[in-house]
């Protein structure tokens, strides 16, 4: 057993432990990141399966995302577009394939005017919310009260309008049926991307991609921390007091003045905390749960569909697979198409043989583009509900009524112990933007109570505030 004493532990060697701890060094606090897997990057991870690039988490980066911009700049890391050229292809409920361009869906022109009514309602409230506080709004009470899937229908009867409006959200982010969460709730995602016009323009929010992956940037800020990371060390107990903390690994022990818990809530009840957390915290995390979510990648000898000018680009609320884009990495002469089957239709997946799941998704992806779509040369499931260390996707979100009630308390510290993750941001909420500015944020409050010095409440984690680490391992 290996024994350490640090100024503070992370516990998560994700997107936003990992930045925590980059920020801390920079401020000339000492650290330890203690990971329970045996790779970095948590919800980010990157695979090569015959030759293809496979970005089994997070991947993409959108232009509000200046968090994540300003670090991969002082890494050094350069991104590239997602491919977006040619139509896109829309699958009505009635099984009706429409190849079309432009913004609207090929649907009914009444259709498209109340999905543009519900997007401008939905751009009128998000304008009011202030990411970091929603519960502030002052119908927020209500708006946590009803769930998304009836407060549309509120708004509209036009069911094909409620249905293709509520996929962005639901199936699209929150990873979970719309009737499960509160329309709050699906504010605080539009507002977290800047307003709801962003969050559906899947040229916007599916920009571009890291060149060397997402996962690759907490590579890079794991190789400026060095050997201050310890891999395969789960920390299932930590005891703790007003002068400090002992977190327990599988072979590291770290005795600190602060700890940070960077990893997503539904997980933070593998700890067992010594002596046990207030109440309020107790409550709060078993009203935070994760999604459900199949990224399906499929790849083939070449991007077939480029050449029978589409874009890759398809959208069925009905069906199967809601979402594809066009998913070939940097550089690479194979073509790759990137799928997403969220909640129900997860579940229904996941009822049948390994064999029988391949068919019937290859076969609802070739109702978009063609019986060449079932001549996958690669076939993966991304399945992060069964992974141990995550245990859904995409991030944890509230019942209805828990964001009101409980968020004003997610992102206070308890004593010495401090939170941190994409799942309690503001700006970035479930992106890695939102896990670097949390991270920076956390480290930021640490350094300023380790010094005795004023927290800075405005700080909002976009630009480092204790500069740059230029050597490797400093």
């Amino acid at each position: 057993m290996t024994t350490l004493d640090r100024d503070v532990v992370i516990i998560g060697a994700g997107p936003s432990g990992l930045t925590a701890a980059y920020e801390l060094r920079k401020a000339g606090k000492t650290v330890a990141v203690l990971e329970a897997r045996d790779r970095v990057g948590g919800r980010t991870w990157s695979q090569d399966m015959d030759g293809a690039t496979i970005e089994i988490g997070g991947q993409w980066i959108s232009p509000d995302q200046t968090g994540l911009y300003s670090l991969i700049e002082e890494l050094g890391i350069e991104t590239f577009e997602r491919y977006k050229e040619g139509a896109s292809v829309y699958m009505a409920a009635d099984g009706t394939r429409t190849v079309y361009t432009g913004e609207d869906f090929p649907v009914a022109e009444s259709t498209v005017a109340e999905m543009n009514k519900l997007i401008a309602e939905m751009d009128r409230l998000t304008a009011q919310v202030d990411p970091d506080a929603p519960w502030e709004h002052p119908q927020a009470a209500e708006l946590d009260m009803i769930s998304f899937h009836h407060w549309l229908r509120t708004l509209s009867d036009d069911e094909v309008a409620c249905n293709n409006v509520g996929l962005f959200i639901a199936g699209g982010m929150l990873t979970k049926p719309a009737h499960t969460f509160s329309a709050l709730q699906a504010l605080l995602m539009s507002s977290s991307a800047g307003s709801f016009s962003n969050l559906v323009d899947e040229d916007f929010i599916l920009d571009r991609r890291m060149v060397g992956t997402m996962q690759g940037v907490s590579i890079a800020v794991a190789q400026r921390l060095g050997e201050d990371v310890y891999l395969n060390n789960p920390v299932l107990k930590l005891d703790w007091s007003d002068e400090g903390v002992t977190a327990y690994g599988a072979d590291v022990t770290v005795t600190a003045k602060k700890v940070i818990i960077a990893v997503p809530p539904n997980l933070y009840s593998r700890i067992s905390y010594n002596p046990p957390l207030p109440r309020r915290q107790h409550v709060t995390h078993q009203h935070q749960s994760m999604g459900l979510v199949i990224k399906v990648h499929a790849v083939y000898e070449t991007p077939f569909w480029r050449e029978e000018g589409l874009s890759g680009t398809c959208f069925g609320p009905s069906s199967i697979v809601q979402e594809i884009y066009d998913n070939t990495y940097h550089e690479e002469t194979t073509g790759t198409l990137v799928g997403f089957i969220s909640d129900l239709q997860a579940d229904a997946m996941f009822e049948l043989s390994e064999t029988e799941r391949k068919e019937t998704i290859l076969k609802d992806m070739a109702t978009y583009l063609g019986p060449k779509a079932l001549e996958a040369k690669v076939f993966y499931l991304s399945d992060f509900g069964s992974e141990e260390w995550t245990r859904g996707a995409y991030a944890t979100s509230y019942d209805l009524g828990g964001l009101f009630r409980f968020g004003p308390d997610q992102n206070k510290n308890v004593g010495p112990i401090y939170f941190s993750s994409s799942d309690l941001a503001g700006e970035g909420y479930q992106h890695v933007d939102g896990a670097v500015r949390m991270g920076r944020r956390a480290a930021a409050r640490i350094a300023a109570a380790v010094d005795g010095t004023d927290e800075d409440l405005g700080y909002d984690g976009v630009i480092s505030k204790f500069g740059t680490l230029t050597s490797l391992d400093a």
